[in-house]
């Protein structure tokens, strides 16, 4: 075996050791951070507000007579579909999916809804259109051609709920809390509960945690709001008392 092939084969095996020990710290990093996890069951959890539990992850869907708006659209397809068949809820009744971000487990049911429109924001868009990577290099992808950008502070009008887009960066940079007329607050994964409390999002997921952060003084003036509901820690009914504290 002459030199050049020698090195070329040590190179790939250098290559190959990296990429494993790479992976093996990130599965390490990441192993206890479902066991953090606390999600609501499928129901509705308040009148006209449904949770839909998808093993490790929450998306909601807010009631107008016969429609549903979703917030976000879950992890997994097929149990999308059985969660729902569950309550009743025909997923052709979804006329919006308000996306709080792109990332996988947020997006996974997009092609059930086939009536809805879909949102997201508009510093989310470079998440899905190839200009900024997510983790290991890779990009987010959403199962629809056709989406609709909101601005921060932008409000929305669907049927008779009323939607306010409030945008909190950091765990990704467009990451955007969803206000419902004025009482319920979808944060996703920009902030998590813990003991009742907002708490930081999570660590090993989020791309900026101080403007995380930062981002909490957005969220934490709101004088109608009653619940918070998060992606992946349950949610609350008592949003003073969970703003009570501090990120820093």
């Amino acid at each position: 075996m002459n030199v050049t092939v020698k090195r070329f084969l040590n190179g790939i095996t250098t290559g190959i050791i990296c990429v494993v020990i790479v992976a093996g710290i990130f599965s390490f990093k990441m192993k206890p951070e479902p066991d953090k996890m606390s999600v609501a069951e499928t129901k509705e959890v308040v009148h006209n507000v449904y949770a839909i539990n998808d093993s490790f992850v929450n998306m909601f869907l807010v009631k107008d007579n016969e429609n549903y708006v979703a917030i976000d659209a879950g992890n997994d397809i097929k149990v999308i579909a059985s969660e729902l068949k569950k309550l009743k809820i025909d997923p052709e009744k979804v006329t919006a999916v308000m996306l709080t971000h792109s990332d996988g487990d947020h997006v996974g049911a997009l092609k059930l809804f086939k009536n809805a429109k879909i949102y997201l924001s508009k510093q989310e868009e470079q998440m899905i259109n190839g200009k900024t990577a997510r983790m290991l290099n890779k990009f987010n992808k959403i199962d629809s051609k056709s989406y609709t950008l909101m601005n921060d502070q932008q409000t929305i009008q669907i049927g008779k709920i009323r939607i306010k887009g409030i945008l909190t960066s950091g765990h990704t940079p467009g990451s955007m809390s969803y206000l419902v007329n004025d009482t319920w607050l979808f944060v996703g994964d920009a902030f998590g509960l813990k003991d009742g409390k907002v708490d930081k999002p999570n660590k090993v997921y989020t791309i900026d945690m101080k403007t995380a952060i930062q981002s909490f003084d957005k969220i934490s003036n709101l004088p109608h709001v009653e619940f918070i509901f998060t992606a992946h820690t349950g949610f609350t009914n008592n949003y003073k008392n969970a703003i009570n504290t501090s990120l820093k």
